[in-house]
């Protein structure tokens, strides 16, 4: 797997804090910084997330994929599936991840909440990839609801 991530910046200045990565697959993602008022040449121009914001999103991502992919494996009826993030980071650098809570809803037909709790469990425990990693350092707890549809 590769990427390159290039600094944006101005044109003609480089100050800000905009990147632009390429991935391996072809795809573009951008990132940015917060503003910082103090010293504006270090701060971003908040037009893109956070690098660790993306951490967080493949994290969900990665998550997401292997829970549908679980119930689909396990032949039920998923028709949908989000999770919502919330995280809190070390006070000092590095300012990694120390808690993160994955909150997922399920949809589906006839669903039944055992097999959704063990999918969440597989992606946690084995196949998730970018999670196993942020437990190095970060708590993490899941939750879940089944809805019918």
């Amino acid at each position: 797997m590769e990427c390159t991530v290039t600094w944006t910046g101005h044109s003609g200045t480089r100050s800000g804090m905009g990147f632009v990565a390429e991935t391996g697959s072809g795809h573009i993602l951008t990132m940015d910084g917060a503003p910082d008022p103090a010293r504006p040449e270090n701060g971003g121009q908040n037009l893109a997330p956070r690098p660790m914001e993306t951490v967080l999103a493949g994290t969900g991502g990665c998550t997401a994929y292997d829970v549908v992919l679980i119930l689909r494996r396990g032949r039920h009826q998923v028709t949908g599936c989000s999770v919502k993030l919330s995280s809190e980071r070390a006070d000092t650098d590095p300012k990694v991840f120390t808690r993160i809570h994955m909150h997922f809803v399920v949809t589906g037909r006839g669903l039944d909440a055992g097999a959704v709790e063990r999918a969440i469990g597989l992606s946690h425990d084995k196949y998730c990839s970018a999670s196993f990693m942020l437990a190095k350092t970060a708590e993490i707890t899941t939750s879940f609801e089944v809805v019918e549809g």
